[in-house]
């Protein structure tokens, strides 16, 4: 059996916006009868919402040969790095895309001094939270706690900083 080509992440660029829209949307989509209808809004924005997100901060995308599999997008919250915007396509999903993005959001965070990651989730995520706590995210008290009515929960990673 040939082995697949390897996984690749590389910033995402203007042009790679409605590639990244549609993912979201495709890796949610599944579970927007969870979210209130502006919760799923957000979880799942549109091209321009994703330029926006460009301008905030990184979003990355990772790529198989041609085929996009997935995305994440991180921006600074005071000392931490807060992820937003993760997803994977179904198909692609236990292939190791998930880590590696959020690898790749880890080397970032630590390359800017950060000492911690945070991210947000829904309760129903179950196997994407069970991908955060493999790569070392534990659940914490900290807010917010509902996104549109949509109930949250933020999840931490204490990460070393590269110096």
């Amino acid at each position: 059996m040939q082995a697949l080509p390897p996984i690749q992440i590389r910033q995402a660029t203007p042009p790679d916006a409605p590639a990244l829209a549609e993912i979201l949307h495709e890796s949610f989509v599944e579970y927007e009868a969870l979210y209130t209808q502006e919760a799923f809004a957000a979880t799942a924005p549109n091209a321009d919402q994703i330029l926006t997100r460009m301008r905030e901060g990184p979003v990355w995308l990772a790529s198989r040969e041609a085929e996009v599999l997935g995305t994440v997008a991180a921006v600074m919250k005071g000392e931490s790095a807060y992820v937003r915007g993760m997803a994977v396509l179904p198909g692609a999903r236990g292939s190791g895309v998930g880590a590696r993005l959020l690898a790749q959001v880890e080397h970032w965070a630590s390359d800017r001094g950060c000492r911690r990651i945070l991210l947000g989730t829904t309760p129903f995520l179950h196997a994407e939270i069970q991908l955060y706590q493999r790569s070392g995210f534990r659940r914490t008290d900290e807010g917010p706690h509902e996104l549109f009515g949509t109930p949250l929960f933020t999840m931490e990673k204490d990460i070393l900083r590269r110096e």
